[in-house]
């Protein structure tokens, strides 16, 4: 399960990233570094809601620290930084680990709207 659950979330990087957030109709970006303990706790999360929302909402991994040009256009300052796209528009971040429902949450809210 884990490799099937690796593979659903795409790996996003400063050239990879405007086309990924154009080609998606809802994208959720989770801005990471390998350094990062709440962002290895965020991972298996985003890698679970990626199959569950799977050919409904894409989701991404940017690493920061291999993608600056990425942390400098959307001000990230703290990690994790989820980002969340709406027809190629920046709709919704959020700062900082979450519990599964809560992202799940808000998914669900921007699928509805």
């Amino acid at each position: 399960m884990s490799n099937a659950a690796a593979t659903a979330v795409l790996k996003m990087t400063d050239q990879s990233f405007a086309d990924t957030v154009k080609t998606n109709t809802l994208l959720v970006v989770d801005c990471y570094a390998d350094w990062c303990g709440p962002c290895r706790m965020i991972a298996p999360i985003v890698e679970e809601l990626a199959n569950h929302y799977s050919g409904r909402v894409a989701f991404a991994k940017v690493d920061v620290d291999n993608s600056p040009n990425i942390s400098r256009q959307f001000h990230i300052s703290s990690i994790p930084t989820l980002l969340f796209f709406k027809n190629g528009e920046m709709v919704d971040r959020q700062v900082g680990a979450l519990p599964k429902h809560a992202l799940q949450a808000r998914v669900d809210s921007l699928l509805a709207s």
